[in-house]
């Protein structure tokens, strides 16, 4: 396993592979992994002869007064954890290596983009779907790994490979939990011990969605007005949104008459964090 850090010597390994008849899965990501990105790397191995891991921090998809500086990053703990999971390379471009000089080119989306995070992150989704694109280009997998706590990206990432005709097999692997049910993900290092203590309103919201569901609730106002009432009961916590949207179009619905997405966030202190679950897992 090796670190890379340019395109052109990314793109003359996998021209090797490819010449030996060999599969390539990528798993894209911003680095600082975790349990949850081992999850999409095993299963890339499992899938590919060969796996990319991205390890980037996509300045594009962060907004003005987000967390760009602050979002934590270790690439030697990262390396660690891809060669444990079977990665073969590590791709961690500086951003001038993704973003050179006059750069003006962009990937941006409609509809889908419109609701849940696209909300509240408005710049989030063009610079996802232009690094995802970038990446798509670069690497050229067979299939591309990202996870189901990302929701709203999973079906956004779908649809761009869709709409532009993109060779690439996008694969959602479910959601990796801590013990106590927190859904894994880098932003939980900023919590304080209070804070991560009310984090689990998250989880706990989750789990009544899901038990309202399998018991037969169809009524969609019915759900989010329980789960909101459950988060709201926790003072530390703020609720961004809790909607329950078309898995394909991202658009809320207002009976569960077709496969959905239940999707909150929430403000623990000044974090924010996001958890999900979809319909037909239930």
């Amino acid at each position: 396993m090796r670190i890379v850090k340019n395109i052109d010597e990314v793109r003359r390994q996998v021209k090797e592979w490819r010449a030996q008849g060999l599969t390539i899965g990528l798993v894209p990501t911003m680095g600082y992994l975790h349990e949850g990105h081992a999850s999409l790397i095993d299963a890339s191995h499992r899938d590919n002869d060969r796996t990319v891991v991205s390890d980037f921090v996509n300045p594009m998809q962060f907004g003005p007064s987000e967390d760009l500086e602050s979002y934590p990053r270790d690439i030697e703990r990262d390396s660690h954890l891809v060669e444990a999971h079977g990665g073969d390379i590590i791709f961690a471009p500086e951003p001038e290596e993704m973003y050179r000089k006059g750069f003006s080119s962009f990937v941006d989306m409609t509809v889908l983009t419109e609701e849940l995070c696209g909300l509240s992150r408005p710049v989030h989704f063009r610079g996802v779907c232009t690094v995802v694109s970038k990446l798509f280009n670069i690497v050229q997998p067979d299939c591309a790994y990202f996870g189901k706590k990302d929701a709203q990206q999973l079906a956004v990432i779908r649809h761009l490979a869709d709409d532009l005709n993109m060779d690439i097999k996008i694969i959602g692997c479910p959601i990796v939990r801590e013990v106590d049910g927190l859904a894994k993900s880098s932003r939980n290092t900023y919590l304080s011990g209070a804070e991560r203590k009310a984090s689990l309103v998250l989880s706990q919201a989750i789990a009544l969605g899901t038990a309202m569901v399998r018991k037969g609730e169809k009524n969609c106002s019915v759900i989010i007005s329980a789960m909101k009432k459950h988060i709201e009961a926790e003072p530390l916590a703020s609720t961004d949104y809790v909607k329950i949207v078309d898995c394909d179009t991202m658009q809320q619905i207002s009976t569960l008459d077709r496969p959905a997405i239940c999707a909150i966030a929430v403000y623990i202190g000044s974090t924010r964090l996001i958890d999900n679950f979809f319909t037909e897992d239930v």
